[in-house]
């Protein structure tokens, strides 16, 4: 859900559908940052014969913004990908013939049919650089016959064999994974489109439902993810890597996006021709801005739009609907929050927090609390993903380490960038349900409701754990082994055999 599906007209498309970002100073190798854009939402692993795959026809950037201020007035460096797809043996109608194996680090390609390859290109201002070409995608993790021993983990903990293989040094230092992985994002689907009807307080929900403990609805899923890690001084400010968290010009601002080129035809062929320039179709930095903020009748413009124009979405940020949703969905429970609404309402305040968050940053001193870090990156309104670079990681092991990020003390995590593991449907539920508006209005008093949100809102704890887990790895590309079509997993119970009762 963070922004799978989050727009009519991108739900059409979802090799062009933006679902996740990430960014993050390197837990593994911090004098690196790791920047990582997901596609192709809700995939089933069994999803045969055809299985996912980028777009062929569509070019896929991840853009940083390095200036300091005003960050989203221009893209300061993107890395754009192109693929293509490759039939070898096309009088079958399967994805591979027979096992596609690795034996002593080589790859036997020889039954694999359907096969992608990328390039990588570096644009700086006017100038663009390829950096690699036919670089390949790994399969997807079929089974244990057609992907055996898909990614052993070794002793180590780090990714061998199939993630492995397909991790790429560029010799301008950059390193590069385009392929199938787990789905790393977590959400009780279930739950959130019930109205709002989050599990944990659901007896306090208008629909009186009983308690119980989130259920992660994507636990069982695969997404496509373009990772690439970078020396830090290739995309910081200078040059230079930075040392003091509480500039503005530590921090980088991140967004991906996803273009297709303005027309296409079909002949007698059934195959596609595009033609003409690149025109942005899919948009996405903060997880679920377009998916909970933004109104449906502009969530397509959104995806259009520049960050330098979203000031016209700030509207919705300065009065959040779902914010104004909770004291109807849960009454009695978020008085406070409520009463805050009217003040809204009434036009004598809005949501400076929120504002914060999504659109210009985090300053290092706020009214209620001084965070030791910025993230501001000027008053331009972007709605930006933004990493303060100078805040080195924490490990999962320490004591400051939490997924739910920067308000629970821990610096490094969401919305100082994002981790692949931070609780980020937690955090801005709470966020929007008034837990940060104490550091703007030091008046406010969060209800007391907010914080028990945590406790199973949209998980029950096995699926995060970054501890001997497979769904995270240690290191590069982070996002666990991709689920296997013939062992894939479920969360919900078999279908019944009974008809419903009139």
């Amino acid at each position: 859900m963070s922004s799978h599906k989050e727009a009519p007209e991108i739900s059409k498309d979802p090799v062009a559908d933006s679902t996740d970002v990430y960014a993050f100073v390197s837990p593994d190798k911090p004098d690196t940052v790791t920047l990582i854009a997901n596609y192709v939402p809700l995939q089933d692993p069994d999803g045969g014969p055809n299985f996912n795959e980028f777009g062929d026809d569509v070019q896929y950037d991840i853009v940083i913004n390095n200036s300091g201020t005003d960050t989203g007035v221009a893209a300061d460096i993107i890395y754009r990908f192109h693929f293509t797809s490759v039939l070898e043996i096309p009088s079958t109608f399967l994805y591979n013939v027979g096992p596609i194996t690795i034996t002593d680090g080589r790859l036997d390609t020889s039954n694999w049919n359907r096969r992608q390859y990328y390039s990588v290109t570096k644009v700086v201002g006017t100038k663009s650089t390829t950096l690699a070409s036919n670089l390949a995608c790994p399969p997807c993790n079929i089974g244990p016959v057609s992907t055996p021993n898909y990614e052993d983990t070794g002793a180590d903990g780090g990714p061998e064999d199939f993630t492995k293989a397909f991790i790429y040094t560029l010799p301008t230092g950059e390193t590069v994974f385009a392929g199938q992985r787990a789905e790393g994002f977590f959400v009780d689907l279930g739950s959130v489109f019930e109205l709002g009807t989050l599990r944990p307080l659901a007896n306090a929900h208008i629909g009186m439902l009983s308690e119980m403990d989130g259920v992660n609805s994507l636990s069982a899923k695969n997404i496509h993810s373009i990772a690439i890690q970078v020396p830090i001084t290739a995309v910081a400010k200078g040059g230079k890597k930075p040392t003091d968290p509480t500039l503005s010009s530590s921090v980088i601002g991140v967004h991906t996006t996803a273009s297709r080129q303005a027309m296409k035809s079909y002949g007698s062929t059934g195959k596609p021709t595009n033609t003409g320039a690149y025109v942005q179709v899919s948009r996405l930095a903060n997880p679920l801005f377009n998916e909970v903020i933004v109104n449906l009748g502009a969530k397509d413009l959104f995806n259009a739009s520049d960050p330098a124009g979203d000031s016209q979405f700030q509207a919705r940020v300065d009065d959040p609907e779902l914010a104004q949703l909770l004291p109807v969905l849960y009454p009695g429970a978020f008085p406070n929050l409520a009463a805050y609404n009217k003040t809204i309402k009434a036009g004598t305040v809005g949501r400076p927090d929120i504002d914060a968050v999504f659109l210009t940053g985090l300053p290092q001193k706020l009214p209620g609390a001084d965070l030791g870090l910025t993230t501001y990156t000027g008053k331009t309104k972007a709605e930006l993903l933004r990493l303060n670079l100078a805040v080195p990681p924490t490990q999962t092991t320490d004591e400051a380490f939490s997924i739910f990020g920067l308000v629970y003390g821990d610096a490094a995590g969401f919305p100082n960038g994002r981790r692949v593991y931070d609780d980020v449907t937690t955090i801005e539920l709470q966020a929007l349900a008034g837990l940060t508006l104490p550091l703007v209005d030091t008046d406010y008093t969060p209800d007391s409701v907010v914080k028990s949100v945590t406790d199973g809102l949209v998980n029950s704890g096995t699926d995060i754990t970054v501890k001997g887990t497979v769904t995270f790895l240690t290191s590069f590309p982070y996002l666990g082994t991709p689920h296997s079509g013939y062992y894939t997993p479920t969360t919900t119970p078999p279908a019944s055999n009974t008809a419903p009762s009139d």
